[in-house]
């Protein structure tokens, strides 16, 4: 019988930390540039997470544009999620236009952005995540406002 309870102790008790995994979790955020990731095998589910400073966040060159954007044509309207441009969300969330409450947005319509200026963030798991711009263009767009929540994919700007 005091075998049993044994048995019993030891399937309580939870798994040893794999120091390893958690190091090799913590490489690949650093090389892909991801903000967290989550890993999960025979029941024991690892999570590394790294901390962004908004207070750090480098806000995206905006300059005012020389000339007004032309208006949009009077056609039927063009599905944002279609538009070669559009800017969709890696990840579900809550979407902030600026590095915090009150402060001035990060782009606006008519903003020229070059590839990896930060666009908007996208709060999830009270991780702050800043979205980089994939290209260089002008911000044609914002599909949503601040402090939206946000689904995977959906389309949050267009950049031409």
């Amino acid at each position: 019988m005091t075998g049993e309870r044994k048995g019993k102790d030891a399937a309580r008790q939870k798994p040893a930390v794999d120091h390893d995994l958690i190091r090799e979790l913590a490489l690949l955020l650093d090389e892909t540039g991801l903000s967290e990731i989550e890993y999960e095998r025979d029941g024991q589910r690892v999570r590394v997470a790294r901390q962004t400073h908004l207070a750090a966040a480098v806000p995206a060159r905006t300059a005012a544009p020389a000339e007004p954007p032309a208006p949009a044509a009077e056609t039927a309207p063009v599905d944002p999620a279609k538009h070669p441009g559009v800017i969709t969300s890696p990840m579900v969330g809550t979407a902030y236009v600026g590095p915090e409450p009150g402060a001035r947005p990060f782009v606006e319509v008519g903003s020229r952005v070059e590839a990896g200026d930060t666009l908007l963030i996208v709060e999830a798991m009270k991780t702050m995540n800043q979205i980089p711009s994939p290209r260089a263009g002008t911000v044609i767009q914002v599909l949503i406002e601040d402090g939206q929540p946000v689904e995977f994919g959906e389309p949050l700007m267009i950049v031409e």
